[in-house]
C-alpha cells in the first residue's frame, strides 16, 4: 500500500509538510506491526488549515447548489474508483476481516455519500412562508472530528453534508486508524475539490484536536467520539457560542418480547453485538429475555458466539478481527474480569487471547448470563465483544432498565411487529431498531441524553451543518 502522503497534511488544495516534527506509528492491531508513520500536527498547523478553509469560504458558499452537488459526485466517482484502496487501508489500520472491510467499512462511506447527494437534490435549500422567503446556507467553517472504528462511515458522515451545505471544513481523523483519511484527501484532490474547501490534518485530541474546537475562525464543530471527550470539546466551544453537533457513546439495549423467535432474536443479537469487534458506539450489548427464556437464550447466545471466525484479517473466512489498539485490548480485559467478579454467569469467552492467537490485540467473544442492570458490564460501554444477558419479568421492568443508562443512542426490540412498535414509543433512543431491519441511510443517527445531539445521515446532517435564514418582506 502506498503511504506516500502520509508525512503531509492537506492544506489549502495541496500536500504540505507539517509545521510540527511530530511523527507517531500506525500499528496493524492484528499483527502488532508498524505499517507506516504518520505526521501529528500542532496548534500552528492548525491554524493555517482553519485560515485555509476560512479564505475559501465566500467563494464555496455562494456556488449554486447543483454545482455543490457536481463536486460531490465526482467525489463518489473517485471513491468508487480507490473502493479496494480504502477497503485494504481500513483492514491494515483497524484490524478489519478484509470481507469486512469491503462489504461494511468501505460500503459505508460510499452510501452515505450517495444517500447525501440524493437528499441535497431533494432538500429544501429555499421557500416561502408567506411573504418571507426562508434559506439555507452553510453554517460557515466547520471542525470535523472523526473515530477510528468506523473510518469512513464517520467522514462521508460529516464531509459529505458539510460540502453540499456549502461549508468549508478541517478534518481530523483518529491518529490511530489515519491511512483512510489520507486517502480520501487523495480522493477529494483528485475530484477536483476546490482549494480550501476540504482540508486535512491529522495529531492528537489534546493537541491539534483542542486548538480546532476552540479556533475563534471556526463556526461549528462536528465530533464523533467518547462522551468524556465530547463534554471537552463542547466546552472548548462554548466560549466562541459555536454549534456543536456530537455523536458520543452508548449501551443500547435489545428487549427480546417473550413472544419474539428466540433463537433467531439471540443469535442475530449476538451478531449484532459481535460486529466490527464489538467497536459500535450502537451496538446491542445488553440483550433483555424474559427470565423463563434466559437458561434457553445462553444455550442459543453461546452457539453463536462458538461460531464465530477469528484469524488472519486477509482471510476472507474470517469474521472477527482484533480491537484496535493494546489500550483496547486492556480496557476490555479488565471489564471482562469485573463481570467475571461481580457474579455474572460466564456462558462463552472469558479473560485472554483466544486458543491459538499469540499476536495481535485479539479478544475472545464473550457472553455472560445473569446479569443484573447496575453490574459494571452493564453500565458502561465496553467497546468490545461482550454480551451481557439480563432476564426480565415483565415487559414494564424491561422497559424500565433499558432506560435506565445514561446513554441514548440505539436500541433495539425484537418480536411481533405491533408489540415492538409500542415498546419502541417508550424507549427513550434516537435511533430504535425492530427485528434487525436493514442499515436505512436514510434514517436520523444520533442520540439522547449523554450520547449526544443533532442527527446524521443524508437530510438530517445536511439541516446541522446550514443555518436558516429569513428575509422578512420579500414579496410574493
Amino acid at each position: 500500500m502506498n503511504h506516500a502522503n502520509s508525512l503531509k497534511f492537506y492544506v489549502g488544495g495541496q500536500w504540505v509538510d507539517p509545521l510540527s516534527p511530530d511523527r507517531m506509528g500506525v500499528e496493524n492491531p492484528a499483527t502488532e506491526e508498524i505499517v507506516c508513520e504518520v505526521a501529528l500536527g500542532n496548534e500552528a498547523d492548525a491554524d493555517r488549515a482553519v485560515m485555509a478553509a476560512r479564505a475559501a469560504f465566500a467563494g464555496w458558499t455562494v456556488r449554486p447548489v447543483a454545482e455543490r452537488i457536481a463536486v460531490l459526485t465526482r467525489v463518489l466517482e473517485v471513491y468508487n474508483d480507490r473502493y479496494e484502496d480504502f477497503a485494504q487501508a481500513m483492514s491494515v489500520e483497524m484490524g478489519a476481516p478484509i470481507e469486512w472491510a469491503r462489504g461494511a467499512q468501505a460500503w459505508a462511506g460510499q452510501v452515505h455519500i450517495e444517500a447525501t447527494i440524493k437528499a441535497a437534490e431533494n432538500f429544501h435549500w429555499e421557500e416561502m412562508r408567506g411573504t418571507t422567503r426562508i434559506i439555507r446556507e452553510g453554517v460557515g467553517v466547520c471542525t470535523l472530528i472523526t473515530p477510528w472504528n468506523w473510518p469512513m462511515n464517520q467522514i462521508a458522515c460529516k464531509v459529505a453534508p458539510a460540502l453540499v451545505a456549502g461549508c468549508t471544513m478541517v478534518l481530523k481523523p483518529s491518529e490511530i486508524a489515519p491511512l483512510s483519511g489520507l486517502l480520501f484527501a487523495e480522493v477529494c484532490h483528485a475530484a477536483g475539490v476546490p482549494p480550501g474547501v476540504f482540508n486535512l490534518i491529522n495529531g492528537t485530541g489534546a493537541g491539534v484536536g483542542g486548538r480546532l474546537t476552540s479556533h475563534p475562525e471556526v463556526d461549528m464543530v462536528s465530533f464523533t467520539g467518547s462522551t468524556r471527550a465530547g463534554t471537552a470539546v463542547a466546552a472548548a466551544a462554548a466560549p466562541t457560542v459555536k454549534r456543536v453537533a456530537q455523536e458520543l457513546g452508548g449501551k443500547s439495549p435489545n428487549i427480546i418480547l417473550p413472544s419474539a423467535d428466540l433463537a433467531a432474536a439471540v443469535k442475530a443479537g449476538v451478531e449484532g453485538c459481535f460486529g466490527n469487534t464489538g467497536q459500535s458506539c450502537d451496538a446491542p450489548t445488553r440483550m433483555f429475555v424474559h427470565r423463563d427464556q434466559h437458561d434457553q437464550a445462553l444455550v442459543h447466545a453461546k452457539e453463536a458466539a462458538d461460531a464465530v471466525v477469528i484469524g488472519d484479517t486477509q482471510d476472507s473466512s474470517t469474521t472477527m478481527g482484533p480491537l484496535v489498539s493494546k489500550m483496547q485490548f486492556d480496557k476490555v480485559q479488565a471489564l471482562i474480569q469485573a463481570g467475571i467478579d461481580e457474579g455474572a454467569t460466564l456462558v462463552a469467552g472469558g479473560i485472554g487471547r483466544p486458543a491459538g492467537v499469540n499476536r495481535g490485540w485479539y479478544v475472545r467473544p464473550t457472553v455472560f448470563g445473569n446479569v443484573t442492570n447496575d453490574m459494571t458490564i452493564a453500565r458502561e460501554e465496553i467497546f468490545g465483544p461482550v454480551l451481557s444477558i439480563i432476564p426480565y419479568d415483565t415487559v414494564d421492568e424491561a422497559v424500565a432498565a433499558a432506560n435506565d443508562t445514561p446513554y441514548g443512542l440505539a436500541a433495539y426490540v425484537a418480536g411481533p411487529v405491533e408489540e415492538a412498535r409500542a415498546v419502541a414509543r417508550r424507549l427513550r433512543a434516537g435511533m430504535v431498531n425492530l427485528n434487525y431491519p436493514a442499515w436505512d441511510t436514510f434514517a436520523p443517527f444520533g442520540g439522547y441524553k449523554q450520547s449526544g445531539n443533532g442527527r446524521e445521515y443524508a437530510d438530517w446532517g445536511i439541516h446541522d451543518f446550514c443555518e436558516v435564514k429569513g428575509v422578512v418582506g420579500w414579496g410574493e
